[in-house]
C-alpha cells in the first residue's frame, strides 16, 4: 500500500505521541533560568527539566531561550588580568594535577581574584575541596595579602588537620611566614604550581571563572560589607543548589551526601 500510494513506510508506522504543552515547558525554562542566577545554559536546563518530568531537546530549549530573551551570563566576554610576579620558592608541585580526589578535605586548592567595590579594587580568596568542588572557605578584603588567605583558612568549618595537602599558585599571598606557620600548626603539606603554569591549579582557576561570570559580572557592590554578604549568599547557592557537570549534574553537597551513603 505504501508503494502504491508513494509514501514512506515510516509514515505508516509512525505513532503519534502527546507533546508537552509549550506553555508549560516555556514556563519551566524561565523559572529554572531565573532561579539559578541567569547562569544555566541549555545543557543544565535540560537536566533540571528532566527532574521535573519534561523530556526536551537542547535545540528546543535554545529556541525557547531565544524567544524569551534569556541570555546566559556565559555569553559575556571575560577580561583576563595579567598575573603578578610569582615567588621563586623551590617547593615542588606535589598535587601533579591529580584533581580527582576520593576523600573529603584531603586536598584543598586556593586562589584569589579582584572585584571592584565603589570604583576601588577589593579581593576574594576561596578554598575549594577537590573531592566535591565545594567552596569550604572564603574571605573578602581591600588588600591582596597573607591576612586575606589566613581569614579564608579560619572560615573553614571542622578540623583543619583533616586537610592533608594545600595547593596554590606561586603568589606571595600564599607563600609567606604567616601561611607557613598556619600550615605547620595544622600539619598540612604544601604544593605549589610550576612557575607560569595556571593549568597546575586548573580547578581553582575554573571556579573563579564561574564566580566572575555568574556573580561578579552580574552585580555592583556599594561596600565591602555588601560584597561579603552577597558572596556568602552565592557560596550557599553554589554549594547546595548549583549543579556541576563534573559531579554528574548534582550539587557539591548532594554529591558528598550520596558518596557517604555509598560508603555506609
Amino acid at each position: 500500500m505504501c508503494s502504491v500510494l508513494q509514501i514512506s513506510r515510516s509514515t505508516y508506522y509512525y505513532e503519534a505521541k502527546e507533546r508537552q504543552s509549550e506553555d508549560d515547558v516555556t514556563g519551566a525554562v524561565i523559572e529554572i533560568f531565573e532561579q539559578n542566577r541567569s547562569a544555566y545554559g541549555t545543557r543544565k536546563i535540560k537536566v533540571e527539566l528532566y527532574k521535573l518530568g519534561f523530556t526536551v531537546s537542547r535545540r528546543r530549549i535554545g529556541r525557547i531561550m531565544k524567544e524569551q530573551g534569556l541570555v546566559s551570563s556565559y555569553t559575556v566576554a571575560q577580561f583576563k588580568p595579567q598575573k603578578t610576579p610569582c615567588n621563586e620558592s623551590v617547593q615542588a608541585n606535589e598535587l601533579k594535577r591529580e584533581f580527582q580526589q576520593t576523600e573529603a578535605k584531603k586536598v584543598v586548592v586556593s586562589d584569589l581574584t579582584y572585584v571592584k567595590v565603589k570604583n576601588k579594587w577589593h579581593y576574594v580568596c576561596i578554598f575549594v575541596d577537590l573531592f566535591n568542588r565545594e567552596i569550604i572557605g572564603f574571605s573578602t578584603g581591600p588588600k591582596k595579602d597573607a591576612s586575606l588567605v589566613a581569614r579564608a583558612f579560619s572560615s573553614i568549618q571542622g578540623d583543619l588537620r583533616d586537610i592533608q595537602l594545600f595547593h596554590t599558585d606561586r603568589g606571595s599571598e600564599f607563600k609567606n611566614q604567616l601561611i607557613d606557620e598556619t600550615l605547620a600548626v595544622f600539619q598540612i603539606d604544601r604544593s605549589l604550581s610550576m612557575k607560569g603554569c595556571p593549568y597546575d591549579n586548573a580547578v581553582a582557576e575554573a571556579t573563579f571563572k564561574i564566580i566572575k561570570t555568574e556573580f561578579v559580572s552580574q552585580m555592583k557592590f556599594d561596600s565591602l560589607e555588601h560584597l561579603t554578604l552577597e558572596f556568602s549568599d552565592y557560596v550557599n547557592w553554589f554549594n547546595k543548589l548549583r549543579i556541576h557537570g563534573t559531579l554528574g549534574y548534582v550539587s557539591p553537597i548532594e554529591y558528598k551526601r550520596s558518596s557517604l551513603k555509598r560508603v555506609v
